[in-house]
């Protein structure tokens, strides 16, 4: 009962942030139309909402380690693990300048959808070849623009919060593009909000590390399949390892 009372808050709570900042959206999109092509005002509020919508909630705590890796000029392919649909509000605790790579049914949520587009999000319509063909399109254009692409490389949420197998798109991206891969882990969005759940559960930290960037001259390979083969043993490796280190909340 206390967990449904929770989710209804949280529910509740988001639903009304989201119909305020709308507005906010909506007036830096048209100043932007004047000047602004990247959407960069956008991409920041963005952000900002993201970091609103994980901190106004008493029910957890997001713990970041590695923040400083990032270096805010460089764009780069951002690959996270991907445990929950609250992997992509959490992540604007990175605070970076990116877009995300979202399947279509996303950006038919109303006013969310919009606010999507109207920060250059990049859509994708599964199993539609063509749609796979303009979203690489579109994510070589962001990153020639030095903004970040992030996709998930499991291409789906975890059920058991274990890495699954890295597709190759995301690496066939980096390689085309020369530009690096930024491991990202989460951990425990999962035990909050699980794939097909509605209702939030009682984990009470959720943890972020970003790992060291991989560049070009470290792939290693140049074959997208053995890219992300390495990666992902690379990055379950590192989750372990996350999860075997005590947890520090300030």
């Amino acid at each position: 009962m206390i967990n449904v009372l929770k989710s209804a808050w949280v529910w509740v709570s988001s639903i009304i942030f989201v119909l305020l900042a709308f507005p906010v959206a909506l007036l830096l999109w048209l100043i932007s139309l004047l000047f602004d092509n990247r959407r960069l005002m956008n991409n920041r509020w963005m952000v900002i909402q993201g970091i609103i919508l994980t901190r106004m909630s008493p029910f957890w705590k997001v713990v970041v380690d590695g923040r400083e890796k990032i270096d805010k000029n460089q764009a780069y392919v951002i690959i996270p693990n991907h445990q929950s649909m609250l992997d992509i509000v959490f992540f604007n605790m990175l605070r970076h300048r990116l877009r995300w790579v979202s399947k279509i049914e996303i950006f038919k949520i109303p006013l969310v959808g919009v606010e999507m587009r109207m920060v250059k999000y990049i859509e994708v319509v599964r199993g539609s070849k063509s749609s796979v063909i303009r979203m690489m399109e579109k994510c070589m254009e962001s990153l020639r623009e030095g903004i970040s692409v992030v996709i998930f490389p499991e291409g789906t949420r975890s059920l058991t919060g274990a890495i699954g197998k890295f597709k190759s798109g995301a690496f066939q991206l980096a390689v085309k593009t020369d530009k690096p891969l930024l491991p990202v882990l989460i951990d425990g969005t999962g035990d909050i909000l699980p794939k097909r759940g509605i209702i939030f559960g009682s984990r009470k930290v959720v943890r972020l590390r970003v790992l060291d960037p991989i560049f070009p001259g470290n792939f290693k390979t140049g074959d997208p399949d053995e890219l992300a083969a390495i990666v992902q043993a690379q990055m379950v490796s590192a989750m372990e390892k996350l999860r075997s280190e005590p947890v520090k909340v300030k």
